[in-house]
This record gives structure tokens, sequence and C-alpha cells, in this order.
């Protein structure tokens, strides 16, 4: 217990939910002990407000920082701007550079609009996608972010959303009118998808292109085919697997052509930034609905992004994800199977995670965190890759892997709740107080 830990305690009386972000809300690690707060951080090294110095093997800024914290080539472009000024009357040039980048990495599309986070960019192409189509209904798979378009999925049907990543997310607020607006099916399921795309009211299909499974080749051909055929808006979110397997789109990988693709995270390294990309002939109707924000128009943004692509492109990022990402995996499997206790791994190679099958899988992943806590790592039962995870850090984690597995196994043999410091970690969405 520290100030970190004091300051969270506060915290939870002044903000509601205690953070901004659920997937940072320390319940969610290691309830009472987890450090809510940084000082400072480098590479994938995080002071907390004690000073104590922590390996983070965890999230990385819950994806954002695909280079590490305070990269220094990122930082260096991003202190220029500041000092050129990063708001004006006027426009910044980096946005038209950007854009020019974007189109040359996805040559299928012609346009592109920003915004600073990914939710309301997904919101945005949403928006496009019902003006180009003109049509309400949307179908979706996977986690899209907090906006009344999504939630609308749970407002006929509490669990649509159940399966999506968070289960019990609550559309309390969002109005009753846009009820059936938003259908879900699960990735790979074809047929549910076709089940859902006979309604002639569909006008836009959102989806990541990846996640935790790999894709079923026809699933995907079905998709685009759908789309066109109906002349549904096809969206494809790459907020989180943008940049980790490859340079842009995880679609190129796969040969899947959308209408309209989103980025935030990575793109920027963990500064404010989102980009919507589309075909010219669909990004058009941006110009006849209002889509404006002041704060789209700053400059640290585009600098940023441009300062990670190159640094991306230049260092070939993405290989180094997969490798370090496949050697985590492989250090978890190797302790499951040593210390005969079972594990389900999923994810993508760069995106890795983990669950145990243990009767008590919550008490588990608490006490895992717990132990690593205490042996200076930021961890729990996933692990999202970084440049700055170089071979000295990820041998550290694999070492430690060992070693926490031979702990749990021994406390597993008798009552592992009484080896925990405080109370179990949530599982999902939960009030607080």
């Amino acid at each position: 217990m520290g100030k970190s830990q004091d300051l969270y305690k506060k915290a939870k009386k002044l903000i509601p939910g205690g953070t901004q972000l659920l997937s940072k809300r320390p319940e969610l690690f290691l309830p009472d002990f987890w450090p809510a707060y940084y000082d400072k951080a480098q590479g994938c090294e995080v002071w907390d407000l004690d000073g104590k110095k922590y390996l983070d093997v965890s999230y990385m800024g819950i994806g954002a920082c695909i280079l590490g914290y305070a990269d220094q080539d990122v930082n260096k472009a991003v202190k220029a701007a500041v000092d050129n000024g990063s708001m004006t009357t006027l426009n910044v040039p980096e946005e038209v550079e950007l854009a020019e980048k974007l189109v040359q990495l996805h040559p299928w599309a012609q346009m592109v609009r920003y915004a600073r986070s990914g939710g309301e960019a997904v919101g945005v192409a949403v928006r496009i996608g019902r003006a180009k189509s003109g049509k309400d209904k949307v179908v979706f798979c996977g986690y899209h972010g907090w906006h009344d378009w999504y939630l609308a999925a749970n407002l006929s049907d509490d669990r649509s959303l159940d399966g999506h990543l968070l289960p019990g997310l609550n559309p309390l607020g969002v109005p009753r009118a846009l009820a059936g607006t938003a259908l879900a099916f699960k990735y790979n399921d074809t047929e549910a998808f076709l089940k859902l795309v006979e309604d002639n009211e569909v006008g836009t299909i959102v989806m990541e292109t990846i996640r935790n499974d790999e894709p079923d080749k026809k699933f995907l051909q079905t998709v685009r085919e759908v789309a066109t055929k109906k002349g549904i808006v096809l969206i494809l979110d790459e907020i989180t697997s943008g940049w980790r397997l490859n340079i842009g789109g995880a679609h190129l990988l796969y040969g899947l052509e959308p209408d309209i693709a989103v980025f935030g995270k990575a793109i920027s390294n963990g500064y404010p930034m989102a980009a919507i990309i589309g075909r010219q002939s669909v990004m058009e109707r941006a110009q006849d609905s209002f889509i404006s924000s002041t704060y789209w128009t700053e400059r640290l943004g585009p600098v940023a992004s441009l300062a990670t692509i190159n640094k991306l492109e230049k260092e070939n990022v993405p290989a180094h994800l997969i490798k370090v990402g496949r050697q985590v995996k492989a250090a978890w499997q190797a302790a499951s199977a040593k210390y005969n206790l079972p594990i389900e791994i999923g994810g993508i190679d760069p995106l890795g995670h983990f669950s145990f099958k243990a009767a008590e899988p919550l008490v588990m992943k608490t006490l895992y965190t717990q132990r690593m806590l205490e042996l200076g790592f930021l961890a729990t039962t996933a692990f999202y890759a970084s440049f700055a995870h170089q071979a000295k850090q990820v041998d550290s984690y694999c070492q430690a892997i060992d070693e926490v597995f031979a702990f749990l196994a021994k406390a597993a043999a008798g009552d592992p709740k009484k080896c925990l410091k405080g109370p179990v970690c949530h599982s999902g969405f939960k009030r607080l107080t």
C-alpha cells in the first residue's frame, strides 16, 4: 500500500467509476494493491507515486504504446510541434501528409478523416456508413466502444454484447428508440451473419479484421460479397489489430478490402489520435453530415502518427512484436505443462492472453498478478508486446513466469484464496459502490 493506492481511494469518491477507462480499473487486476497511478514511464518501465519501478508486461497503455513509453523519436517530433504551436486558427499541414501516407499504405482508400479516440472514430465511420447507405441498421461483431450506436444492441436483449469482450454493459441513458438498430453476430459465424443481413434494412457492417481467432477465408469472402451485392458499407475496426501484424491494417494480409477502415491506439504511440480512411464514393458522404470537432485539428496527433509510422517501417516493428509475443506464449505454455496448471491461450501473437482452467480462475488470476507485482512486474493474464520489450526484458519475464507458476501450483494444492492479500479481481464491468 502506498500513495498510488491512497490516491485511488480518493478518486473513487470524486470520479464515477474511479477511472476514465474501464480497462484501467485496479479492481480488474489486484484490488487494493494495484498501483493505480504512475509518476513516469520509459521504454517498458513504469514508476509509481512512491518511486517503485515495475516492468510493464501487461497492456502497455492498453495497446497504445506500440513502440514503448516516451519513445525518443516520437517525443522529439511532438516537442517540436509543441514549440511551433499545436493549435491555431489555421490547419496543420501534417494532416495532409498523414492522409497521403495512409492512402499510400492502403491503395483501396482515397480519402481520410481524423478523430482523437478510437470509439469516436468508429462512431464517425458508422455515421458515414449510414449516410452512404441511407439505412439505419448496423450489424457488427467485436468490441467497438461506448457510443449509443453500439450499446443500442443491449436495449432489446441485455445479452447481445456478451462474448464481445465486455459482458454486462448497461445501455442506461441510450434512447429506447434505438432498439433494433444494432445487431450482433459472432466472428467467423457465416450462417449467423447471413441471417442478419437477410433484412434489407441493414446498411452498415462493422467488424474487427482479427482479434482472437484466425479468420475463416470463406467468412471474410462472404462478408465482402454480401456487402457489395446489397450496397452495405463494410467498416473494418483496426484500432486494436492495426500496425501489429504488418504496416497498416491487418486486412491487407487477408486480401479483404473494406469501404472504411478505422485506426487508433498504436497509430500514434500514446498521443491522442484516430483515423478513418475509406473509398472516395463513401467518404464524400461525410460532407453531407455534420462531423466536426475543434480538437480533431490539433497538431500533436498527426505529428506523432507520422513519427510512429516512420519508425514502425524503419525498424520492422511488427516482426519484432510477433517474435516477442510468441516467446511469451511459449513460456506460458511451458510453465502450464511443467506445473500441471491447465490454461487456455489465445489472441494474435503480439496481443496474447491466457486464462486459468482451474475451479476458481479469478482467484488464480489475482494471485498471479499479486506475485508478479511482488517481483517487480506489472502483469496480468495478457501480454501486449511493444518494441521496447527487448531480449533482456522478455527473458526476465519468462523466468518470472516459471517462478510464479511454481508458486501457483503449490497454492493450488491447498486453498489458493488464503494466499491473497486482498479481494479477488473483478471479471468485467462492475459497479464500485
